[in-house]
């Protein structure tokens, strides 16, 4: 097996004869696709099989769909989800309440997803809701605290496996105390690292069976003042491996974001090198990804274990009523709602 360790997007509704001869040359183990590359269930479908096609295997198809600011799935074809705080805030009121919507929800999202050809969600958002952070995070969020995150997190993951998804927890070891959006600068976290223990960090210990998670483009101060977590062997293996005990798939949150610097295949061969098994390029830009895949590796070892029991969390699809679910969902949220989702 010649899996690389690279995830690539690309740039429209169908593939280019470019995109797909890169495509079958680099053998990426994955792809995302973003609301520029969806149009309608056919046209998507469509997309996903030729997708697969171009590497001759069941290659993971990866979308954010969390819900609320951050769906790629939008109304009026699919379903308009609720951000992850509407969750938190049914939390509050009813903790057996809350779990079990997040469950049927992320079960919706996994049934919504598999009818298009699509079986990985980078979703749930593990980062806390920090007041006077940057909004980047904001209502993506489950709650303030450790302890709504880890079990509503639970529930989503749960979800979403239940329906042959596989879950990405986001944004490892958390985002959610950064006073800037790192699609656009270098975040950086200054508090102590046992504060970070505690507070940020604690929903990812919680969560470290995860099957695969996100890293977040941030430098936390006290524990590597120099690099930011995506490219620091410090917190990939002292802190992501170590204290958190997260022995899943780590991939990077995207290459293009503005929060790294250096040429592509710079980006990605730090990110490798400090740990991560797969690096995550997203805009569909030709001359990126070939340069982020002459930095990127043959998956081998200890990564291609992780990508290939990552790769089996989409195995199992439990018995599901779509249309009972719904109503089940709108019920149990109808306390902190008002009135049904649609």
């Amino acid at each position: 097996m010649s899996l690389s360790s690279a995830i690539y997007g690309l740039e429209g509704l169908t593939l280019s004869p470019d995109e797909k001869a890169f495509f079958r040359d680099a053998d990426p183990w994955g792809f995302i696709l973003f609301a520029r590359n969806v149009e309608g269930v056919r046209q998507l479908s469509r997309l996903t099989l030729e997708l697969r096609d171009c590497v001759g295997r069941d290659a993971p198809i990866l979308i954010d769909q969390e819900g609320g600011r951050v769906a790629r799935l939008k109304p009026p074809t699919w379903r308009k989800a609720p951000p992850a705080q509407v969750f938190g805030d049914l939390f509050l009121k009813d903790e057996e309440a809350a779990i079990e919507a997040t469950r049927i929800n992320h079960r919706l999202l996994a049934h919504e997803l598999r009818t298009v050809g699509i079986d990985v969600d980078c979703a749930p958002v593990a980062d806390l809701r920090i007041e006077g952070a940057d909004a980047i995070i904001g209502d993506r969020s489950f709650g303030t605290s450790p302890e709504p995150i880890a079990h509503l997190g639970r529930a989503a993951m749960e979800g979403l496996m239940a329906g042959g998804v596989a879950p990405i927890i986001k944004h490892i070891p958390g985002h959610g105390r950064a006073q800037a959006d790192s699609h656009l600068e270098l975040p950086v976290v200054p508090e102590e690292h046992g504060l970070l223990a505690e507070t940020d960090f604690a929903p990812f210990k919680a969560l470290a069976d995860a099957p695969m998670a996100m890293t977040a483009h941030i430098v936390y101060a006290d524990i590597d003042d120099e690099n930011p977590a995506t490219q620091s062997s410090e917190m990939i293996g002292r802190i992501i491996r170590g204290e958190i005990g997260f022995d899943g798939l780590i991939m990077t949150d995207d290459l293009s974001m503005k929060a790294l610097t250096g040429t592509f295949r710079e980006r990605g061969e730090r990110s490798l090198a400090a740990g991560c098994d797969m690096l995550l390029h997203c805009n569909g830009d030709m001359k990126e990804m070939i340069a982020v895949a002459e930095g990127a590796k043959t998956m081998a070892g200890k990564a291609l274990e992780r990508a290939l029991a990552a790769e089996a969390a989409r195995d199992t699809i439990e018995e599901f009523d779509p249309a009972e679910a719904e109503s089940r969902l709108n019920m149990l949220l109808a306390p902190v709602t008002g009135a049904a989702m649609s």
